[in-house]
């Protein structure tokens, strides 16, 4: 007869039970706990209607052929017959070397392109924008003109806020795959922006009405091939944003890809202050 063992279940020492306790409710009450919560957010499917298919978001790989391709890509850039300032601000989780391609394609036409003056881009401040308002004050009293924003992603949305507050000091706003219309969270990124930030895309830890247009001249640059942002977010509704211009490239794409130059250059050349 085959003999029958019965096992106890293995029980800890009441120290290690006690501790295990203890280092649940510290996790609880920890900000990675907040933020974990923040990614796992339960929403209704709607919120996320439009925002770009896997597929899209996979093309936005092509970036990573960018540094073969660029060294062989010749632009054809004219001199400027109407200098601007313009002040670059990046996406988010970038650094303002994501975007030194396209300024320097720009300074090749005769512009001056400025870095925003804070290095990545980890979210929204009271802070930060308290730092971007002056460095655009700084800009506008060095050069005696009215600056340029482009804002690349949520670099859009800060220059369009920006914008708001010292509309003397802005020339006209360009946005660039930025999400200022419709649902926050039509987009493949909503969920990593709270891990990140702690805050919720429904309540960003400064004052902003993203649908209302600045004061200024306002141009919203999308693309269908967006594989983050939902494109009808960034092109944005009539009375949102003075005009929406269509172009042709990922989300990736709006820091190199020639028609995006192309088409801020024409921007540029049209921008009167």
């Amino acid at each position: 007869m085959a003999s029958r063992f019965a096992f106890d279940s293995v029980r800890l020492p009441a120290p290690l039970l006690a501790a295990g306790g203890r280092a649940h409710q510290a996790y609880a009450a920890s900000k990675l706990a907040r933020r974990v919560a923040l990614a796992r957010e339960a929403i209704p499917e709607g919120h996320e209607s439009g925002k770009p298919r896997l597929f899209r978001l996979l093309g936005e790989a092509q970036v990573l052929l960018e540094p073969v391709r660029r060294p062989r890509r010749k632009l054809a850039i004219a001199p400027t017959a109407n200098p601007q300032v313009a002040m670059i601000l990046p996406g988010f989780a970038t650094h303002p070397m994501r975007m030194r391609y396209l300024a320097r394609q720009l300074e090749t036409a005769g512009h001056v392109a400025k870095r925003w003056g804070l290095g990545f881009n980890w979210g929204p401040t009271e802070e930060n924008f308290a730092a971007i308002e002056a460095r655009l004050l700084q800009l506008y009293a060095r050069h005696g003109r009215p600056v340029v924003l482009i804002g690349w992603s949520l670099g859009g949305l800060y220059a369009r806020e920006i914008a708001k507050r010292q509309p003397h000091a802005v020339a006209k706003v360009i946005s660039m795959g930025s999400p200022f219309s419709g649902s926050p969270r039509a987009n493949n990124v909503w969920r990593a922006y709270q891990f990140i930030t702690g805050h919720s895309v429904d309540a960003p830890p400064i004052a902003a009405e993203l649908r209302v247009k600045p004061p200024v001249e306002t141009v919203a640059m999308w693309s269908a091939n967006d594989g983050v942002i939902a494109p009808r977010c960034a092109a944005g509704r009539i009375g949102e944003r003075d005009r929406a211009i269509p172009v042709r490239c990922t989300h990736m794409g709006f820091t190199y890809d020639p028609q995006v130059i192309a088409t801020l250059l024409a921007e540029l050349e049209t921008t009167r202050v």
